[in-house]
């Protein structure tokens, strides 16, 4: 009998939602599990960091990475499975683009430690105790360094293919694993998505005007206004990043009349989603009047950052380049 080809999962700086997703494929996982051998999944199964070590470079087929970068013992992990990986896929948006944790970019380092460990309104902290990597040593136990920057995982270590998403969706788990097992592989860097904008599979795309959207200002998630089921959110004034955003996530959100918030990442070709969303969402404002759309966009959108960077702060442009040393 053939030896089954080996597959991995990690989890670094996320939720965990994308373990979740892998059980949401629900009966679809008995197809997974029968085509591979797990060989590391500490969330779910007793492997430890040795069972990797113990393993030839590149005996695993693929490893699955979800989540960002913000430890030193995730780089360590991270490149540790790249190295025994032919194939090392980055699961989900935290891993695609920095996700959620990545919004931490916008405060240094030292912010982050003192409210959490000096002025958050639950602290208790006389003694102004933090988390030290060199006094843990001394007391012989290892503490993982908490670095500068959250970063995707294509920051720290090479990538071969994405699948996005906050979590990824059953159906493009699903296809996703079998397209890398078919053996047919797509080019290197192809997103395991759709390739074109998630307006695309909306079910309100269609009552969208022909001659495009225009709108006068911008509704909160909140705001007690009825939202129409049956007509584009973008147009009622919600800000919906459908038309930026790449699609195969079957337009749940909107389903659920809420609107996209861009978790699948850009489109091919796009440097800079939040940029991209930024610029998309003016001209959709139907005014010439500067000072009239800055007064629209800072009443309706008072968190840009928020929402346009959403997942994607770590590979923004406006931020510094990481320049990370690979590894010898």
């Amino acid at each position: 009998m053939a030896e089954k080809p080996k597959v991995a999962f990690y989890w670094c700086a996320s939720c965990g939602g994308c373990e979740e997703a892998v059980v949401d494929l629900a009966e679809d996982i008995l197809t997974v599990v029968e085509a591979v051998d797990i060989v590391f999944w500490p969330v779910a199964m007793d492997f430890k960091r040795s069972d990797v070590e113990a393993m030839k470079d590149g005996e695993i087929l693929a490893t699955f990475i979800n989540g960002a970068v913000r430890l030193s013992e995730q780089e360590d992990m991270v490149k540790l499975l790249r190295r025994k990986s032919k194939l090392v896929i980055a699961f989900g948006a935290c891993a695609h683009l920095g996700g959620v944790p990545g919004l931490a970019n916008a405060q240094t380092k030292e912010k982050i430690i003192d409210y959490y460990y000096h002025t958050g309104p639950i602290v208790e902290n006389p003694e102004k105790i933090v988390p030290d990597p060199k006094f843990a040593e001394k007391q012989g136990f290892e503490l993982p360094e908490f670095y500068e920057d959250v970063r995707a995982l294509d920051q720290v270590i090479d990538v071969d293919y994405y699948i996005p998403g906050c979590a990824p969706t059953p159906p493009v788990v699903k296809n996703a694993v079998l397209t890398l097992l078919s053996g047919k592989l797509p080019p290197k860097g192809a997103v395991l998505a759709s390739d074109k904008a998630l307006c695309n599979e909306c079910p309100l795309n269609e009552s969208k005007p022909d001659e495009g959207i225009k709108i006068e200002g911008f509704k909160r998630y909140y705001e007690p206004e009825k939202v129409d089921p049956e007509k584009c959110l973008l147009l009622q004034g919600l800000p919906c990043l459908g038309p930026v955003t790449r699609g195969g996530c079957d337009a749940l959100c909107i389903k659920a009349n809420m609107p996209c918030t861009g978790c699948f990442g850009p489109l091919d070709g796009v440097k800079d989603y939040g940029a991209a969303a930024l610029s998309f969402m003016a001209s959709v404002i139907d005014s010439n009047d500067e000072e009239e759309i800055k007064e629209i966009l800072e009443k309706g959108i008072p968190d840009p950052m928020g929402l346009f960077y959403m997942y994607s702060l770590p590979k923004s442009l406006l931020f510094r380049k990481l320049y990370i040393k690979e590894e010898k």
